[in-house]
């Protein structure tokens, strides 16, 4: 029906009056095709798009939603119709195909220039792949149109992600000095962002002073007292964070991040008293909200107060649901207090899931703290025994601490026998490569990495880690770029395999080439290994002030940096 519908608003009355003529029933069959000479269709459907339509629709049905989405696309194309485009971008997003829904929202641009739905789906496709400067482009052309860009919360994300702040902060600033009236309704949201941006580049005072003016102009912003609040804890300021979150208090009496303000900052005052009361006050005003208590107590434990998040985390473990991340806490304030039993009580309830591994490894980590390895190797066997669908996880993680403690032969052969009973298992068989890798043997690498592919050609992780393997160690460069594009078309937006892509053709001398695939794994990953590897793609390119720049800023932000000390031996012209 919304088919059908769909249809007859494409179909003009003159054209359907017209085809129910010429569909009239005869009683004599034809001699020849009586619409032989009849004028083209230049109006509403034909047969084709009709056809096209249908063929959408029923994808769209089967929840073939990349059909579905190409089929409204060629149709809105041809129709030039917003309400098609509108359609395939919906069916786009459920086809969990980036590309596909870029085109279509790059469609939907195109032919609704006015429209600020393309502009939002382009603002957040452009950040999921890293491109930071696109989407505060498509940001600011919202405001441009009177909308609201969300400016402060992409600034929010792009410093927690790690995104090279410098050009963003640039393009802001000539944004607000050329485009944006002080008037304009959402001028602040713009001035939030630009000091975010700032702060979180060290630029501490120019930061300082917009929120100072803002808070002239906009008191009534919260999001300004929140601002001032998180800048002033982070400079280590609890008064002067303490008064902003009181203000952010009277401007949204409701925020309870402004409560939890106010307890992480009379905990940085030293007035535990004051903080509970505050915590009290607002899990008075949310009760029964389990993240907000796990949240507290975490904050507690932070600031080195364990006795209240234990009374915050205690009433959670009598409920039949309780949360893993409760018996993970309350394990760690034991640790934290030395009772290395109770602990490993607490971390033993935490069940198969988000965070069994890591209290696993806790737990054993805890007890070689304490000079008892021997019962760190039995509590990790009976672990495998009790949880036999984790086993392989946990023998990577004893093999792991075995390894660490100096004791390569006892992981050796606890790896060999757990292969023995799993020869097939690709994480047994991934970990005995990287063991090999270390050890200089390339051999038992490859034959292990290979035989990952042979069992699972579309294994991602062993077809990057065996291309970037023969790029980096051997000279086998085609081979090597034949497998990492088979790992980069099954997963197009992974940082590891764009380092290698871009790796890779540095290696055989396409430096142009190379530089969008690591600039765009730096954006997504920004670690010591891939900022060396796009520096001196930069530096090959003749670009060294970019280069030294982004070297400065790796030496200051990674450590150890083994991959970044090893560019500056070789091209010490890099150095800071």
């Amino acid at each position: 029906m919304r088919l059908f519908l769909l249809c007859l608003a494409l179909i003009p009355t003159t054209t359907l009056l017209l085809t129910a003529c010429q569909g009239m029933p005869s009683n004599r069959a034809p001699d020849k095709d009586p619409l032989e000479g009849a004028p083209p269709i230049t109006r509403g459907l034909d047969a084709e798009g009709l056809n096209t339509l249908l063929i959408a629709e029923l994808a769209g049905q089967r929840r073939d939603f990349a059909r579905a989405a190409q089929g409204y696309l060629k149709a809105a194309r041809r129709y030039r119709s917003e309400p098609l485009v509108e359609r395939a971008a919906l069916a786009a997003r459920f086809s969990e195909q980036p590309a596909l829904l870029q085109a279509v929202s790059n469609e939907w641009r195109q032919l609704s220039p006015n429209s600020t739905a393309p502009l939002r789906l382009l603002a957040s496709l452009a950040m999921q792949r890293g491109d930071w400067q696109q989407s505060l482009d498509q940001r600011l052309a919202l405001v441009k149109q009177g909308e609201y860009g969300e400016l402060a919360d992409f600034a929010e994300q792009a410093v927690e992600a790690g995104a090279p702040l410098p050009p963003l902060i640039a393009r802001l600033r000539r944004y607000l000095d050329r485009n944006l009236d002080p008037q304009h309704p959402h001028y602040h949201d713009a001035i939030l962002a630009t000091a975010l941006l700032e702060a979180a580049n060290g630029e501490t005072a120019r930061a300082e002073a917009r929120l100072k003016e803002l808070a002239r102009t906009h008191p009534e912003l919260p999001e300004l007292w929140l601002i001032r609040a998180t800048l002033d804890l982070e400079r280590d300021d609890p008064v002067q964070a303490r008064r902003a979150a009181k203000r952010g208090l009277e401007a949204a009496p409701q925020d309870g991040r402004f409560m939890v303000m106010l307890v992480q900052s009379e905990l940085r005052l030293n007035n535990p008293e004051a903080a509970e009361t505050q915590a009290d006050r607002l899990l008075a005003s949310q009760e029964r909200n389990d993240d907000l208590r796990i949240a507290l107590a975490r904050l507690y434990l932070d600031e080195g107060y364990p006795a209240p998040a234990e009374r915050l985390l205690l009433p959670l473990t009598e409920r039949q649901d309780a949360r893993p991340m409760v018996f993970m806490l309350l394990g760690a304030i034991d640790e934290a207090q030395n009772d290395v039993d109770n602990a490993l009580l607490y971390y033993r309830q935490v069940p198969p899931g988000d965070e069994f591994l890591e209290t696993r490894a806790r737990a054993a980590r805890m007890l070689i703290e304490a000079e008892r390895q021997p019962d760190a190797w039995e509590f990790l066997e009976s672990e495998r025994r009790r949880y036999p669908e984790q086993a392989s996880e946990l023998t990577m993680l004893e093999v792991e601490l075995l390894d660490q403690q100096g004791e390569q032969r006892q992981a050796t052969q606890i790896l060999d026998r757990a292969l023995e009973a799993q020869p097939e298992d690709p994480d047994l068989l991934y970990v005995q490569a990287m063991r090999a890798y270390r050890q200089g043997d390339l051999a038992t690498l490859e034959r292990n990495l290979r035989r990952i592919i042979e069992n699972d050609p579309d294994s991602a992780m062993a077809l990057n880690a065996l291309g970037y393997t023969l790029a980096d160690d051997t000279r086998r460069y085609d081979e090597a770029q034949t497998l990492i594009e088979r790992a980069h078309r099954l997963q197009p937006d992974s940082p590891a395999i764009l380092d290698s892509l871009g790796w890779v053709l540095h290696k055989q001398g396409q430096n142009d080439e190379a530089l969008p695939y690591l600039q765009r794994a730096y954006a997504l990953m920004p670690d010591q290994e891939v900022a060396a590897h796009l520096a001196e793609v930069l530096w090959r390119l003749g670009r060294e002030e970019e280069a030294k720049a982004l070297i400065e800023q790796a030496v200051e932000r990674f450590e150890p940096r083994p991959k970044i000390d090893d560019l500056l031996q070789r091209i010490p012209a890099l150095a800071p």
